[in-house]
């Protein structure tokens, strides 16, 4: 999925921005960078500085330290219209008492009603809302409201674009069609496109890069499959999905576990703590190769289930298809069929 490569040029940096409400340190020395048509996710739990971070950028909230940059010019000391940053806000904030093309003109605001009547038309051809033109904010899904929002931002010109919580507002039902099409959407803009979110899925399958943010600073950043297999440390191995945390003695290219010897995916000695995927781990009848465990619980989520295995005082996750046949109270084998990976601590 990701088409930005790791070579590409920064467009939008963000060097060493720091950030106190009072006694409290909302963002510590943070540093990234945003490259031309790529879609970059800050994510993080709640009180992290993520959404702290966006509206420094948009130029809502002045930094304590540090400067941000937008191609060769600094745009932290400017004005927020001056940035030719838009954004696009959690509710949208369209206009009730005005249509969907009136919407997208009022980012036109500056030009007389022939450009704004030329203007608006190729960018609602663009969200995909032609013929939706005389339509009513109330009349629109809540996915049709965002597009809405989106080409108003796409009239303003804009050299990058902030979301926030782009698709909170959405049905769980509407969520996954939804962010497909508005990915499409950004994508073909060629904007690069800064977005903040808690949802890892979310992030995992909208981002081409991820910065995983925690108390004000940036933990990890890379591709969301680097993160997801390949976390820098507990906290983001947990964050970005569920995961089963093993402490183990190294010798070299593995481990002694709980769970049998696993593989690791670099070279480590003495005591580690590893990290390992629930569907890293195979479950097998009992007396096959593995460790033997008991199943303590299943839970059931349609194509595949999720079965948490006692070995000895501890439990772990195991997905494995939902049409296997294990039942709780079940004797059987577990072992690792992937790396475990070597967290940093």
């Amino acid at each position: 999925m990701t088409d930005i490569t790791n070579t590409a040029a920064p467009f939008l940096r963000i060097d060493g921005v720091s950030k106190r409400f009072g006694d409290v340190a909302a963002l510590r020395d943070v540093s990234l960078d945003l490259r031309e048509g790529e879609i970059h996710a800050l994510i993080g739990p709640s009180g992290c500085g993520k959404s702290t971070l966006l509206r420094i950028v948009a130029g809502f909230e002045g930094a304590d330290e540090g400067a941000v940059h937008l191609g060769e010019r600094r745009i932290d000391t400017l004005k927020p219209e001056a940035r030719g940053i838009g954004i696009v806000f959690q509710d949208y904030a369209l206009f009730p008492h005005l249509t969907v093309a009136q919407n997208v003109a009022f980012a036109l605001k500056y030009a007389d009603d022939a450009r704004r009547a030329a203007g608006t038309a190729p960018l609602l051809r663009m969200v995909r809302l032609d013929g939706l033109e005389s339509r009513y904010p109330d009349e629109l899904s809540g996915g049709q409201q965002q597009r809405v929002a989106l080409a108003r931002t796409f009239a303003a010109g804009p050299r990058a674009i902030l979301l926030d919580e782009p698709f909170s507002n959405l049905d769980a039902s509407l969520r996954e069609t939804t962010r497909r099409e508005i990915r499409d959407i950004l994508k073909a803009s060629g904007l690069g496109i800064l977005f903040v979110t808690h949802d890892r899925e979310e992030a995992l399958s909208f981002a081409d890069r991820i910065s995983v943010l925690r108390d004000g600073g940036v933990e990890q950043t890379g591709l969301p499959k680097d993160l997801y297999f390949r976390p820098a440390n507990a906290f983001v191995a947990g964050f970005l999905g569920s995961t089963n945390f093993l402490d183990g003695i190294a010798d070299g290219a593995s481990a002694e576990t709980p769970i049998g010897r696993v593989s690791l995916d670099r070279p480590a000695s003495g005591p580690v703590q590893l990290s390992l995927r629930p569907e890293a781990i195979g479950i097998a009848p009992e007396g096959s190769d593995g460790v033997p465990a008991i199943v303590a619980s299943l839970v059931f989520k349609g194509h595949d289930a999720s079965a948490f295995v006692r070995v000895g005082e501890a439990t772990f996750e195991v997905l494995m298809p939902a049409s296997l046949d294990v039942q709780p109270g079940q004797c059987v084998s577990v072992a690792a069929r992937a790396s475990a990976v070597v967290l940093k601590g």
